[in-house]
This record gives structure tokens, C-alpha cells and sequence, in this order.
């Protein structure tokens, strides 16, 4: 009983810890990440129906563990551990490139290159051949210092690059003796070798002296202003403030290209809330989307010990963090009153219990899987997998696990209608989910 607890602690600490491998091999924690979730699943989706049906029960739920928090049960039927899908596809991995330091999110640019981003500062790109260029010149200076989460974080093609050639990154950013995320904009060169008129364009504020929890994602809503998610800086003197919108602590802010607050978010005015502040309420968002057929946003953020959520986030929601949680503190105690639910609190659409360990998700649109259309698919640090999630509306009906046996940081869906996936590793790569053969 001893060892099982101290896997659980530890793979969940691992979840929320550092990302240097290569550099102290310990979250923050101090806990090795050499603890893993075990994870006994199947890539043949023939036989797993076969298995499925043959069973007691017919579309078990993929996660059998005991969960960390018991009495923080779900709100409502198929919140968390919802049943394996009826139906899926057949599948194979493979290597697209190898040899990137610590890659934390890329994105396709219209010719079918990747811009992928290293956590310690480097930008490059990377063609489907697996040719990785030498690190791309002018990427502003960020934040990074060993067994910290903040570095050079997500990147994003404006919707006109194309014409513009414009890029969006996040960072964490130094301040004097503290740290923020902060988000640039930049022209990438025509010959790709270097970053031009690099401009940043928002900063979160208040600054925090702390190593984690800098988020954060980008998304853009269909007028091109951009989603930011961004996360509560991890400590406890600070946290609280995700309950403050006055702030960008623990937000979602949506701004436009500029760095200007479009005239219809939630608190515009900045009488109730930060002018930038979509939603608030959130503790350390590492996933955003937008759905394909509604154009909603939907994140990912980690929880605590247990309490992971997948989110809609809307405008001038607060979704909860830290006053109602579904997950404990890493040494077990109970966080704030225990709440599950708070009145004028939006409750998660779904949640994981123990944790994913959540990193980059997409909507999948493409034609290569066609049983998975409409699906979404979040990758697991932690957890070495991508999690299929299955939709019926806004409820989450099935998930199934996807092993790729190496800590997944992003996913994204590339031209070829395969899904890609970048593993955070001191040998991170690219790798692909395409139909198996036969």
C-alpha cells in the first residue's frame, strides 16, 4: 500500500513539476520522473471491441485506478472516467524528427514546415523530411533557469500568415527578481532565418517571484483577436488570486493582435475585472482549442493532486480555482473547504482523477481517420498518451487512451490529416499517428 501511494504522489507531482529531464531528472518537487502511470491499452481496435464485448461490461471506462479524492466525486453522470468508445481506428507511430531540446509546441506554417519552440529559448523549424534548422534568429529572451517551468512556450501563425508572415509566441519573461508570461508578436523572414519587428504585446500582471505555472496557450477566436490561457504562478501566497479578475492571475484573456482590448470582452470597462480578462478562475491551463463547428473555446488545465479539467471557458465565467477544486494538495491535505461546487462557479465539463497530466489538444478535422472526426485529443506528460475524447453536445461520452510511451507536450492536426504529437524529452521529437497498414 506504501509503494502504491507513493506512485500515485509521484506521477502527480510529476504532472505539475519541472520539465528538465536532462537537467536535475526531479520535478519540483524532488520526486524522479522515472514514475509513470502504467498503461495497458491496445492500438487494434478490432480487438478491443472484441475484448469490450465479450466482457461483463460492455464499454468499460479506460481508467481503473482508485482516485485520489473519492469524496470530490463528480457533479453529474460521465464528468470524469466516462466509458471506452464503441468505435475507433486502427493505427501506427512514427518518427518525423528526432534531436529537438525539450520541444514545447509547434504549428504548421502553409508550406507544410513546422515552427516548433524549445522551453530553453529556441525557435526552429522543421520540415516533414526531418530536417531541423539551426535556431531562428531574434526570439525575445526569456525566462528559464533549471527546474523552472517558464521558457519559450507556445507559437502560433497569425490566420493571414500567408500575407503577413506574422507569428505569435508566449513566454515566461524576468522582471526584476520576479517572473511573468508574456506574449510577443513578430514577422518571420522571408528566408525563415530570423524573427523581425518584434514587438511584445501583452504581459500578465501582477509579476510573481515563482518557478511554475506560467501556462499557457494560444487560440484564436474567428475575428483574429487571440485567446491567452495562463496560469495561478503555482504558490499557495498567490494562487488565491485566480478569484481576483481584477488581475491576470489564473486567467484566459482574449486581446487583439495589437495588444488592445477588443470593446466586447466580458470586462472591458475594467470596473469589474482587468480589461484583458475572458475568464478567470483557472490554475495552470496548458491546452486551447477553439471547436470547429461552434468556434467555442475550450481549455485544458492541470489540477492538483487528482482534478485535471477540461473547460469551456465563457465570458466572465469563474471557473472555480482555487475555492472549488476536484483534486487535494500533493501531501493529501484538503484544499481551501473541500468544495466541489460553489454557487455562480462554472463546475468543469470533464475532469481526471488521477490526473492526465494534461499538454497541448486539438479537434480533429481531418480525413485520415474518419471514425475520429469531431473528436478531441489531449496529450499526457505524465501519462505518455493522447486521450480521445468523444462529444455528445457539450458532454464528454467516452474517452480512450492512445499510448505513445513518451511525454506528449502538444498535438496538433497536419496537412496530411495525421495527427502529430511533440515529445517533451532532451531528444524531443515530432512524431506521427497515421492508419495502420493492412
Amino acid at each position: 500500500m506504501k509503494a502504491f501511494f507513493l506512485l500515485v504522489v509521484a506521477s502527480a507531482l510529476v504532472a505539475c513539476g519541472g520539465d528538465d529531464r536532462n537537467q536535475s531528472a526531479t520535478t519540483d518537487d524532488g520526486v524522479p520522473e522515472t514514475l509513470t502511470y502504467p498503461v495497458d491499452v491496445t492500438t487494434d481496435a478490432d480487438q478491443r471491441q472484441e475484448d469490450e464485448a465479450s466482457g461483463d461490461e460492455a464499454n468499460p471506462p479506460a481508467e481503473t485506478r482508485e482516485p485520489n479524492a473519492p469524496h470530490l466525486g463528480p457533479l453529474f453522470e460521465e464528468q470524469t472516467r466516462a466509458p471506452q468508445p464503441e468505435t475507433t481506428e486502427d493505427w501506427t507511430l512514427e518518427t518525423v524528427a528526432e534531436g529537438l531540446d525539450h520541444p514545447w509546441a509547434f504549428a504548421f506554417l502553409p508550406d507544410g514546415r513546422m515552427l516548433v519552440t524549445e522551453k530553453r529559448g529556441d525557435l526552429r523549424l522543421v520540415t516533414l523530411d526531418g530536417e531541423i534548422s539551426e535556431p531562428i534568429a531574434n526570439v525575445p529572451e526569456v525566462h528559464s533557469p533549471d527546474r523552472s517551468q517558464g521558457g519559450l512556450l507556445d507559437i502560433a501563425p497569425a490566420p493571414d500568415f500567408s500575407d503577413s508572415r506574422e507569428v505569435f509566441m508566449t513566454f515566461a519573461e524576468s522582471d526584476d527578481e520576479a517572473s511573468r508570461t508574456a506574449v510577443a508578436r513578430a514577422r518571420l523572414s522571408e528566408d525563415g532565418a530570423a524573427l523581425e519587428d518584434v514587438e511584445v504585446i501583452f504581459r500578465q500582471s501582477p509579476s510573481y517571484d515563482s518557478r511554475g505555472h506560467f501556462g499557457s496557450r494560444i487560440a484564436f477566436h474567428p475575428d483574429g483577436s487571440l485567446f491567452v490561457g495562463l496560469g495561478d504562478r503555482m504558490n499557495a501566497e498567490i494562487r488565491t488570486e485566480a478569484q481576483n479578475p481584477m488581475n491576470h492571475i489564473g486567467t484566459v484573456i482574449r486581446i487583439a493582435q495589437d495588444g488592445s482590448v477588443p470593446s466586447d470582452n466580458p470586462f472591458a470597462d475594467g470596473e469589474d475585472g482587468a480589461p484583458e480578462v475572458w475568464s478567470y478562475g483557472h490554475r495552470n491551463i496548458q491546452a486551447a482549442a477553439l471547436h470547429p463547428e461552434t468556434n467555442e473555446l475550450w481549455t485544458v488545465e492541470h489540477g492538483p493532486r487528482g482534478g485535471d479539467e477540461l473547460n469551456k471557458p465563457q465570458a466572465g465565467a469563474n471557473h472555480g480555482w482555487p475555492t472549488v477544486t476536484h483534486g487535494i494538495e500533493y501531501n493529501g491535505d484538503q484544499i481551501g473547504e473541500g468544495l466541489v461546487e460553489e454557487e455562480a462557479m462554472t463546475p468543469s465539463v470533464y475532469y481526471w482523477d488521477p490526473v492526465l497530466a494534461p499538454s497541448g489538444m486539438i479537434f480533429y478535422t481531418g480525413d485520415a481517420f474518419l471514425a475520429w472526426q469531431g473528436d478531441a485529443f489531449v496529450g499526457g506528460l505524465a501519462t505518455e498518451r493522447l486521450s480521445r475524447l468523444v462529444f455528445d453536445g457539450d458532454r464528454v461520452v467516452a474517452e480512450e487512451w492512445l499510448p505513445i510511451q513518451e511525454r506528449v507536450r502538444d498535438v496538433a492536426q497536419g496537412p496530411d490529416g495525421a495527427i502529430y504529437v511533440a515529445t517533451d524529452e532532451g531528444n524531443g521529437k515530432i512524431m506521427r499517428l497515421v492508419p495502420a497498414s493492412g
